[in-house]
């Protein structure tokens, strides 16, 4: 496939155009023209590329890409280094943040619904870009010390939780990553918890004192399987070799 064509179809499946993002969405590093193999992955870490190397990849789809606002503009250090070896390698990357977050079906935050058999998802709708935080009900209320058991199981790490009462939870809202800021939002939904990634000192008192369970369940562990439903949509699509290698990280 041709990496122009690959770099269109992604831009229109994952609606590029219509999303306001915190960095370029689309080809980042452009690399070989023809693609056959792409590694998918959560960050496009030094780690990744190596790996990427190591599989003759063409391309890398990733996440969390580079050139992100505000960071120095400077090509020094870890930014010189992860450049220098996906030039040295005529690799692509391509990275999606926002737009893998929110599609309906491939985003981050749909592929976590599913993953822990939340039921009648919804976009809340005052939060933009649609999607970024949802909420919907568990298939089968549970405590949630229950829920957290299963957050374990199915990604692989323990959650930080902060309970607020012994009820069953029943109803839920959700923004994978770094979306500690919205359980204040969370919170006049009425829902019984919210889950995330990631907590700042604050988030606890907000839980507290608004009597709403906070489980935070880990940034790359709730944001693993929408760019990898993305590898493996294109896989199902195209004559492609797509594989999503998963390089640890416990935050």
């Amino acid at each position: 496939m041709k990496s122009n064509e690959l770099v269109e179809y992604l831009n229109q499946l994952l609606d590029t155009k219509n999303i306001n993002d915190y960095c370029p969405n689309g080809l980042q590093v452009e690399g070989k023209s023809t693609i056959n193999k792409i590694v998918t992955g959560v960050t496009a870490s030094e780690m990744l590329i190596d790996a990427a190397i190591e599989q003759n990849a063409d391309a890398i789809l990733v996440h969390h890409g580079y050139f992100w606002k505000g960071e120095s503009q400077v090509v020094t250090g870890l930014k010189k280094n992860r450049l220098a070896k996906l030039l040295k390698h005529d690799i692509n990357l391509l990275a999606y943040h926002l737009p893998v977050d929110v599609h309906a079906t491939l985003g981050n935050n749909a592929q976590l619904a599913s993953l822990l058999d939340i039921i009648d998802v919804a976009p809340v709708k005052s939060v933009k870009p649609k999607g970024v935080l949802m909420q919907g009900k568990l298939k089968t209320p549970m405590t949630v010390q229950d829920f957290g058991e299963l957050i374990t199981a199915k990604l692989q790490r323990t959650p930080l939780i902060n309970a607020v009462n012994d009820e069953l939870v029943t109803s839920i809202a959700w923004c994978t990553g770094g979306g500690q800021g919205y359980i204040d939002t969370a919170a006049e939904l009425g829902v019984d918890a919210f889950l995330t990634g990631e907590a700042s000192e604050q988030t606890i008192h907000s839980s507290r004192e608004f009597g709403i369970h906070f489980i935070a369940a880990g940034h790359h562990a709730t944001e693993r399987y929408g760019i990898k439903a993305v590898g493996e949509h294109l896989a199902s699509e195209f004559d492609l070799d797509v594989e999503f290698i998963d390089i640890h990280n416990p935050v």
